[in-house]
């Protein structure tokens, strides 16, 4: 199971955060966010994939900010149209389109987007857009029939790992390819505590 860690703003703590080998780190380019990133992304291993975090943010400065800082993906957390995603595909642009769940979420409305997108990313709905800091309920993903792979997301901490290994094992997990992590790992906002990130990273790899 790869592991993303998002949220991140500060260069030290990234390269600090790099070190623990991680699949994924996300930068958020939304101005609302306690995490908004404005810094310079310090030279990475290539192995660690950038991801850019954008709320229903113009086309233009999507493309803009993927070749400032050379994103390998790019995750539309907002209302994007399945039109807006195929546009942005036409320029060669990697997609992890999120989407909010609860009780009420249709999994229908996934269909349209399967073509358009690479990833989809299952996040607890709440007042926010993503880093409600709480999880949704898990079994809700055996509404999810299509074969796209996704990244579950949504208030994930430590005292979450006993649940996460167990939702591994099930049959839900089938297209999980990667946890995303957040405000759960951090000492304030944006600042990731690489202890327990190294701790869960361990655990989550542990049969």
């Amino acid at each position: 199971m790869k592991l993303k860690i998002c949220g991140m703003k500060y260069p030290e703590n990234i390269l600090e955060i790099a070190n623990l080998k991680t699949d994924y780190l996300g930068f958020i380019f939304w101005e609302k966010s306690s995490r908004f990133f404005e810094n310079t992304i310090p030279e990475l291993p290539k192995s660690i994939l950038k991801v850019g975090v954008f709320v229903d943010e113009n086309l233009d400065k999507i493309i803009l900010k993927v070749k400032q800082f050379k994103l390998d993906l790019v995750q539309l957390h907002g209302n994007e149209s399945v039109l807006f995603c195929e546009k942005l595909k036409l320029n060669n642009i990697k997609i992890i389109k999120a989407f909010s769940i609860d009780s009420n979420f249709d999994f229908e409305v996934l269909n349209n987007y399967e073509q358009v997108c690479d990833y989809f990313l299952f996040d607890t709905k709440g007042k926010l857009p993503g880093g409600n800091g709480t999880t949704f309920n898990w079994n809700l993903l055996e509404n999810y029939k299509l074969n796209k792979p996704y990244f579950l997301s949504g208030g994930i901490g430590l005292e979450e790992i006993a649940k996460i290994k167990e939702f591994i094992k099930s049959d839900i997990s089938k297209k999980c390819i990667a946890i995303d992590v957040n405000s759960k790992f951090e000492i304030e906002a944006g600042l990731k505590n690489e202890k327990e990130l190294s701790q869960f990273k361990k655990m989550l790899n542990e049969n």
